[in-house]
């Protein structure tokens, strides 16, 4: 991936630093606090209610540094730059609006987010809340070593993947999928939290596609490492290399091969107008058809799309076929 002297993000904060990132706060000093503020005649009620927040401990500098000023750093804001153009072209012609970038932050090991405190552990993630993507660039590291998917267009691929998430936050889905999780059982959240991710793997695609023809800064060893990370971080190979089997109903973020196969959909149509078919399913699967991406769930009769409320329908796709694969998991091929 030819990124070196290309422009650099300025939405993007970089937390690392060369001080180490600690956990202070809560404990003895928090309830002396408490008993002093009681005693000065505090409400104890308001004070029992802000307990658990001022309990919580809180991410901080053990010393002043300076932000790391390196290549990762150049390359990750490199990214984010080349994903904000393509989404600044591509929001007002699908979608007719404004395409609004994402904010990302590096850290390392550890960060607090819109979303709670997040250890490293985790991986990168993209926090609806704050509309924030979080990484710790140690994570390629891991993804070379442990998940052997090495190369600069494969740590390309997580940062897109996560601002596809970004891109579905914007658009209704994220909140859409989130309001039904109180109705449905584990198992079939999880297939709806398998059905995003595999969007968001096709809208990293559709970035992909138009870097690579408009760009012009990838080549097919880029494309090959792309492919080989998504491969690599398929729920199957994560499960199997963990535990040493698979349990299908358990995942959350799709298959390797369905990983592999909706970032190639994306690349191969650019076309983010496609997106509805991540959450489509075969009539020839015994289930209900359209749009309805699992029988019985409110919400989401057939023929309903995620974008109907924007009064924009899903554009056909034009000779590609949907196949119902093992799981009726709707594919395109």
């Amino acid at each position: 991936m030819r990124w070196e002297g290309r422009r650099q993000s300025e939405n993007v904060e970089d937390r690392r630093s060369t001080g180490q990132q600690v956990l202070v706060g809560g404990g003895l000093l928090t309830l002396l606090f408490m008993i002093v503020m009681m005693f000065l005649g505090a409400d104890p009620m308001q004070m029992m209610q802000m307990a658990p927040e001022m309990m919580a401990p809180q991410p901080q500098q053990q010393q002043g540094g300076k932000p790391v000023d390196d290549e990762m750093g150049k390359f990750i804001k490199t990214v984010v730059a080349d994903n904000e153009d393509v989404w600044s072209q591509l929001f007002p012609k699908v979608f007719g609006r404004r395409f609004a970038p994402p904010k990302l932050v590096m850290f390392t090991r550890q960060v607090r987010s819109g979303c709670g405190i997040a250890d490293a552990g985790a991986g990168p993630f993209y926090c609806p809340l704050d509309k924030t993507v979080y990484i710790d660039p140690v994570f390629y590291e891991e993804l070379k070593r442990r998940f052997g998917a090495p190369g600069d267009f494969a740590q390309a691929y997580v940062i897109a993947h996560e601002i596809g998430h970004h891109v579905q936050n914007q658009l209704g889905i994220s909140n859409k999928v989130q309001s039904m999780r109180a109705r449905l059982s584990e198992r079939e959240y999880n297939k709806l939290s398998v059905r995003m991710e595999l969007q968001a793997d096709f809208l990293a695609g559709v970035w992909a596609h138009h870097m690579a023809r408009y760009a012009g800064i990838l080549d097919e060893e880029d494309i090959r490492e792309a492919v080989n990370a998504a491969q690599a971080i398929g729920d199957d190979r994560i499960q199997k290399q963990a535990q040493g089997y698979v349990v299908p109903e358990a995942f959350t973020h799709g298959s390797s091969e369905q990983r592999v196969r909706w970032f190639l959909y994306g690349l191969k149509t650019g076309n983010p107008d496609l997106m509805d078919r991540a959450f489509q399913v075969d009539k020839s699967c015994g289930m209900d058809g359209g749009v309805a991406f699992m029988p019985g769930v409110p919400g989401f009769p057939p023929g309903a799309s995620w974008r109907a409320a924007h009064k924009k329908p899903p554009a056909e796709a034009g000779g590609h076929r949907v196949a119902c694969l093992p799981g009726c998991h709707a594919m395109p091929v």
